[in-house]
């Protein structure tokens, strides 16, 4: 198994540790996924997530390159911008999703799902043209601050003022790349390092007093309650962009041509897709997991759940997953089956709670 340059540091804050993506990585730390979650939303938590990959594409097609292999316009970027989207295979499905950073007019810089790594790295340089440089940053790690205090944090921590830095948007600062942006719905900062300053940053952090550890269980509930999906979860291989919802990653150029699995994608478009990923929530008491079944009050079978959990924020359990169209639609309430119980819910709009982000807290 895989470890982070921070495994030790884990083990000395008594992680409760488990296998992810292959990597040894910290599920909780003492106080409890429940302290974690609230912690984040309330002040600033920090995370390890440097088993995500980190990669830089530079040459003069390298913009072109990213539009063959997304249905996004990323040469509309400008210079530090950062555009979420999912490279798409042959058949309109999804090898990954995303975040792709502008650094330059002919250099891009990406964050890839750490399960997807090998994948994703192997995909991209199959079909990368001559005269386009990858390189694959495994001498950084990366960590990631979230919440309100976030800003704060940094300017304190590591004297780095992000005033004037808005969402989804680039810096650097000496040794360190910083991007505004997250995976949890709160304002805060991925911050890529050198490996070997990684564990020094990392307890630098951590020696703030509005800073805490969190796991990846806290994790993925902050990242439920925003509706964001997981890959291998929520999207995956057999998943168009447009059944997961993810139509605005194409923005005003949805029609565009050239990219890989544009075939279904379009025929999704102007179709309809046959399934719509949507959000569940849980009217009745009971927590639902990925797998389970949602029906209509009829009993008839429209959906499956792709990932559930419980909401802190909310204090019930919620849910996203797949749904026919034709049968269901936001509003309506259903059954969602839990160990052969049928529990009353309701078809949600995504997010659950309100995003926090610098852009969005205008």
């Amino acid at each position: 198994m895989k470890i982070t340059p921070l495994h030790d540091s884990h083990i000395a804050l008594k992680a409760k540790m488990a296998e992810f993506a292959g990597y040894d990585m910290p599920i909780q730390y003492e106080n409890g996924v429940m302290a974690e979650h609230n912690w984040t939303r309330e002040k600033c938590g920090i995370f390890d997530v440097s088993h995500m990959g980190q990669i830089t594409v530079q040459g003069a097609d390298a913009a072109a390159l990213w539009e063959k292999l997304t249905p996004s316009a990323i040469s509309k970027l400008g210079s530090g911008v950062a555009k979420y989207t999912v490279l798409t295979n042959a058949e309109g499905g999804m090898v990954d999703d995303l975040i792709i950073t502008r650094l330059s007019d002919d250099k891009f810089f990406a964050v890839i799902n750490a399960g997807c790594k090998d994948k994703d790295i192997g995909w991209i340089q199959q079909n990368l043209p001559d005269g386009v440089k990858f390189d694959h940053l495994d001498d950084r790690s990366l960590l990631a601050i979230q919440g309100p205090l976030a800003e704060q944090v940094l300017r304190d921590v590591l004297k780095i003022d992000a005033t004037n830095l808005g969402y989804m948007r680039y810096m650097e600062s000496g040794e360190f790349f910083i991007s505004r942006l997250g995976y949890t719905g709160e304002d805060g900062f991925e911050i890529s390092v050198p490996n070997k300053n990684a564990a020094v940053v990392w307890a630098q952090f951590l020696a703030h007093p509005d800073v805490r550890p969190i796991g990846l269980a806290a994790r993925d509930s902050l990242r439920l309650e925003m509706g964001y999906p997981l890959y291998g979860h929520d999207i995956n291989a057999d998943t168009s962009p447009v059944e997961a919802d993810l139509v605005w990653i194409m923005g005003k150029d949805k029609h565009r041509s050239g990219y890989i699995g544009e075939k279904t994608v379009k025929k999704h478009l102007e179709d309809g897709a046959p399934r719509m990923r949507v959000g569940v929530k849980l009217t009745n008491r009971g927590v639902a997991r990925e797998g389970a079944e949602i029906f209509l009050q009829n009993g008839q079978k429209i959906g499956d759940l792709t990932s559930g959990g419980f909401s802190p924020t909310l204090n019930a359990s919620i849910g996203q997953g797949y749904i026919d169209p034709k049968l269901g639609k936001v509003g309506d309430e259903v059954l969602v089956r839990v160990r052969g119980r049928d529990i009353a819910a309701v078809i949600a709009s995504l997010p659950f709670v309100p995003p926090k982000t610098k852009r969005s807290s205008k």
